[in-house]
C-alpha cells in the first residue's frame, strides 16, 4: 500500500471518528472504503487501454524491460 496524507475538517474527522469506534474499522479502511464507494460509483469510463507489447527479438532481463516501459511511461506522460 502506499501512504498518502489526507486533510479533513473538524467536523468530518469528529464524524469519521465516531464511526470507527463504533464499527470497529479502523479510520485508513473506512476512508479507502469511501474512496472506493465513490469511483466504483462514478460514471467516467474506465481505461481499457492495452499496456504496450516490445519485441526486440531478443530475451532481456527484468531491469531492461522496466528501463523501457518507464520510458514509454515518461513518453506517453509527455504527450498530455
Amino acid at each position: 500500500m502506499n501512504k498518502t496524507t489526507v486533510y479533513l475538517p473538524e467536523a468530518l474527522e469528529v464524524r469519521l471518528d465516531a464511526e470507527a469506534a463504533v464499527t470497529g474499522v479502523s479510520k485508513a479502511e473506512l476512508i479507502r472504503r469511501g474512496i472506493a464507494m465513490l469511483l466504483d460509483a462514478s460514471d467516467r469510463p474506465r481505461s481499457d487501454a492495452k499496456l504496450p507489447v516490445f519485441r526486440s527479438g531478443r530475451s532481456r532481463t527484468a531491469d531492461e524491460m522496466n528501463d523501457d516501459v518507464y520510458a514509454h511511461i515518461k513518453q506517453q506522460s509527455t504527450r498530455r
